[in-house]
Parts: C-alpha cells; structure tokens; sequence
C-alpha cells in the first residue's frame, strides 16, 4: 500500500515557505504522493490555490514525490487547454503527475462559469478519451459531440503517454459513474465506508466484465484523517484499509488546528508509527 499526504493548503494559505517545508518533508520521510484539492470558483468562499500551478511549484522544489490533484472538476475545464497543462507538469515534474479528476456537485459554480450542469456527466466521459488522445499522439482527429480537434495535437506530449487518471465520486455513486470508472479509470478516490467497500468493488469488476474490459486493473486510494476528533483510532482505520487491499492511502493533517509547524511534526511521528 501507498501511504501518501494531503497538502494542507487551506490551512497553509500563502506561506510558500511552510508549504515548501510540508512538501519536503512529506518527500524526505518517505510519503509517496502528495494530494491537492481544486475548486476553480468557492461559491461559500474561502481559500483554495489553483492546484495545476501549486504542484508546478512542488515539482520545481522536490524530486521524487508524486503529485495528485484530486480531484479537477473536468467539465468546467477547457479540455485542450488541460491536456496541455498536465503534459507539460508531468513533463516538468519527470512523470510524476497523477491526474484526479469528477464532475462536482456545485451548480453555482458551473452556472458562474457559464458551464452546463445538466450534461457534465456525457461531456466528462467525451474529455477522457480526448485527453487520452492528445497525451498519446502528435496529431489527432477527434469529432465529438462538444469537442473538435482535426489533424492537430500537443506538444510537447507528457513523459507518461497516457498520464493516469483517477475518478473522485460520491460514497455510492450512480450507475453512469460506476460505468466510467469500470471502463474509463485507472484508479477511484474512495469514499465509502470500509463495511461498504466490498460491495462498490464487486460492482465495478462486475461492470467492468460485463462491458468486455479484457483485464480489471484499478487502483483505490481512500484518506484517514490522523487528527481530530478520530486521531485516536487512525492506526486502526489503516490496518482496516490495508486489509481491504486498497492500493493508495492518503495521510490528512488538516482539520486539527494544528500550527503551522505543527502539520510536519505530525508527519513525523505518523512515518515512524507506519514504518515508511
């Protein structure tokens, strides 16, 4: 299993230097991936940085730790535009970016950036396979039913052809989104419960045999909060996972109140208990 942290960036807020120490440490102890929320727009406010330039920082100041944005809201991105951005981080970074990636839920916020809501479902599905072309190919022709590109590409094409892409969704998502991450993922953010878990995999190898998936290869990462008010039973909520076979762990330090130094003394001691 994988064990790696989120980025307490809303906790963090504009101090480059603790973010850089938290990104740093996060590398030196062992961690293997670092996570990065997005919301282009906060309809309730709030702090957020824009997660594609935050991680092109983190890439210029560590070596080896994998950079996860999880999850961009696909549909309310400019889809050529994305597959650029991400080529050229995962270029920059020597292949280490790991795409999350779902529709969100906020209808706000698609409405203030003039994006339909009803059909972010469809367009997401379309904006996978387009991104997957222009990754892999110098020119592509792709006639969708939102998206055109004929006889162009990017380039430079990002170190890894196609880059990975992972599927955040709700706990129990709907039957079109089972679909997309049975067919389309290489990996699930996971939400549920460890007791629901078994079940959401059984649906998801059985979607996947169904629709004629040759070999069901799918990476899960779920997150364990190692402060507040479940700090006292986090170790056991990993062994559970680590049970479960799930292949990713991410590590939170936010939501404790913690200082700001105080996030990195607590990656400290979580890497010693976990033996990283």
């Amino acid at each position: 299993m994988r064990v790696g942290v989120s980025l307490p960036v809303r906790e963090l807020r504009d101090d480059l230097e603790a973010i850089r120490d938290f990104a740093q440490a996060a590398e030196e102890l062992g961690f293997t991936h670092l996570r990065v929320p997005d919301q282009v727009i906060r309809t309730k406010g709030g702090h957020l940085h824009e997660p594609l330039m935050l991680l092109s920082y983190v890439a210029a100041i560590t070596k080896k730790i994998e950079l996860v944005p999880s999850v961009i809201i696909l549909p309310l991105r400019q889809t050529v535009l994305l597959a650029k951005q991400t080529a050229e981080l995962d270029l920059l970074s020597s292949g280490r970016l790991r795409l999350g990636i779902g529709v969100g839920t906020d209808s706000l916020e698609y409405d203030r950036l003039g994006k339909d809501y009803a059909n972010r479902g469809r367009r997401c599905d379309e904006q996978i396979d387009l991104l997957r072309a222009l990754w892999t190919q110098p020119k592509i022709n792709f006639d969708g039913k939102w998206e055109k590109v004929i006889d162009a590409g990017i380039d430079p094409l990002p170190k890894q052809r196609p880059i990975p892409l992972w599927i955040g969704a709700k706990a129990q998502p709907v039957e079109s989104v089972l679909y997309r991450i049975a067919t389309k993922a290489d990996g699930l953010f996971v939400l549920c419960s460890p007791e629901e878990f078994p079940g959401l995999w059984n649906s998801l190898e059985t979607i996947s045999k169904d629709s004629g998936v040759k070999e069901f290869k799918l990476g899960t990462e779920t997150g364990v909060a190692v402060v507040g008010p479940r700090e006292h039973e986090w170790r056991e909520r990993v062994a559970g996972w680590k049970a479960l076979g799930i292949s990713h762990l991410c590590i939170r330090t936010l939501g404790g109140e913690l200082e700001t130094t105080q996030h990195v003394s607590k990656l400290r001691e979580v890497s010693t208990d976990l033996e990283l």
